[in-house]
């Protein structure tokens, strides 16, 4: 009767807070009030990067303090913010900000400004705002990026819409101007968008670009190689005019344009060797300078493409505006002794690659089409726009996928021979990029919902009312679920968090 009467409190609480969305709760996921005033929460750890980690994995295996056993209780706090995040927030535990220790949530807004936020509080504790935000602030020239943390965590880098990423204190939020920073990486920002989560690999910082919506030339998508020390551009890889090794000034100077570098989880770096892939967008490809629709491996300082993946119909993913590089190589654990990655697009099929042979084969970059070890559906035959987790668990492999039509699960089977990807549980509930922590399986709704499953079944434990998005995605910290809401095409200048946390924590 308790737990009954507590969940029906929970329920009542959201959906106050939230209006048009149902919450469906399991009702063994609602704790009794006793249970709930002994809970005790694990401190924070860090969740310093979208996706968690280099790879994109998607995946943190320390314990949350949140559980099946307790999911149901979660209650929602809304925290008003100067700007739209349609991106994921990062967290840094036990950090000292104006001299207080503090456990921070750092996100930043479409129009660059990048906030630092107490978790337990959700009081802003700083803010940093570009110089020129009022010359962009309102229009469509926007940035989706995910900030990422310094591995010595007391500097975050940050992205703002004039092409800009910008290095700054964790304790201050003040900004960091010597040497190359801030750094530019685009000669045309208003042609060229950043609007993938930042990435770090050994001393550098990882940033990959993109265009805006309509595809509006000139631009090519690169990556750009930043030393964190200095803020100096140690390489620059361009998906189109490849032979060109910089910053092209002007984008128009290349005579191919678009091959966005634009999936949320560009770009991953592979356990190991530390190569990173990307997966591009639209564009001519030729096999030798312009690599538009195919899967890229480069060396891990950025500086040389290594191998390629390019399905048999790239001409027609162009001409269609089918983008293979909606979303980004998902990078698998070694299976019977095979490097794997899934890779999805628009085209509504997920393709499993061997990271070994691309192509199909062990040479180099080239113009070979196809080369795929198994193709099957995504979702609901639906575009994929998200980045997959990936899971092992009891000696198997999970790669979890949302999309507009539903959240499915897949298994790699087959063995060393033959791999192919089965489908081990669906959900009609869409998702944007699904994260696990703490053994349970978080997808954000953007129609307005977060959905909480166990993930080796797939049984949906609660469903939550929250705010609509767009690209938004959850990290799970302290016993709390930091969700960022909002659609950066409002080109809205203000927006809102939505935390949920367990009653009295």
């Amino acid at each position: 009767m308790r737990r009954t009467l507590l969940a029906l409190g929970v329920l009542a609480a959201l959906l106050a807070g939230c209006g048009a969305r149902t919450a469906s709760v399991d009702p063994a996921a609602v704790p009794s009030q006793a249970t709930l005033a002994r809970t005790t929460i694990p401190p924070a750890g860090d969740w310093t990067r979208f996706d968690f980690d280099a790879q994109r994995s998607g995946v943190d295996p320390d314990p949350t303090g949140l559980g099946a056993h307790n999911v149901g209780a979660l209650r929602l706090r809304r925290v008003r913010l100067p700007g739209t995040v349609d991106s994921s927030a990062i967290e840094l535990h036990g950090v000292a900000v104006h001299g207080r220790s503090h456990d921070v949530v750092v996100m930043t807004t479409t129009y660059g400004r990048t906030l630092a936020l107490d978790l337990i509080t959700g009081r802003i504790l700083w803010e940093f705002t570009p110089s020129d935000i009022r010359s962009y602030q309102g229009s469509a020239q926007i940035t989706t990026a995910t900030p990422v943390a310094d591995p010595d965590r007391h500097f975050v880098y940050a992205a703002s819409p004039d092409g800009r990423i910008h290095k700054l204190a964790v304790g201050s939020g003040r900004e960091v101007r010597s040497g190359g920073w801030p750094v530019s990486v685009t000669f045309d920002p208003t042609h060229e968008k950043i609007a993938t989560p930042l990435n770090i690999t050994g001393s550098s910082v990882v940033v990959s670009t993109d265009g805006y919506v309509g595809d509006a030339p000139p631009y090519q998508g690169h990556v750009v190689m930043i030393d964190r020390s200095s803020g100096a551009i140690t390489a620059v890889w361009n998906a189109l005019c490849s032979d060109r090794h910089g910053l092209i000034d002007p984008p128009r100077s290349c005579p191919a344009s678009d091959a966005a570098i634009w999936g949320r989880n560009a770009a991953a770096i592979e356990p190991g060797s530390g190569r990173i892939l990307i997966a591009t967008g639209n564009g001519p490809f030729n096999g030798s300078t312009d690599w538009g629709d195919s899967v890229l491996e480069l060396s891990p300082d950025g500086r040389q493409l290594l191998h390629n993946w390019t399905p048999t119909d790239q001409a027609q993913l162009n001409s269609s505006d089918t983008d293979l590089g909606s979303t980004s190589p998902a990078i698998l654990p070694v299976y019977h002794g095979r490097r794997l990655a899934v890779q999805g697009g628009k085209a509504g099929v997920l393709d499993l690659l061997d990271l070994d042979r691309l192509d199909g084969t062990t040479g180099g970059p080239s113009g070979r089409l196809g080369g795929q070890v198994d193709q099957v559906p995504s979702p609901g035959s639906a575009e994929v726009f998200t980045a997959p987790a990936v899971w092992s668990h009891r000696g198997r492999i999970y790669v979890f996928v949302g999309d507009g039509a539903g959240t499915y699960a897949y298994t790699v089977t087959g063995g060393a021979t033959h791999p192919r990807l089965d489908v081990a549980w669906r959900s009609g509930s869409g998702g944007t990029s699904p994260v696990i922590a703490g053994g349970l399986l978080y997808v954000y709704d953007p129609s307005g919902a977060l959905d909480v499953y166990l993930p080796a079944s797939g049984h949906r434990v609660v469903s939550l009312p929250a705010g609509s998005g767009h690209w938004n995605s959850p990290i799970v910290v302290g016993g709390r679920v930091i969700l960022p809401v909002g659609n950066a095409n409002d080109h809205a200048t203000s927006g809102t968090l939505d935390i949920f946390h367990l009653p009295g924590h």
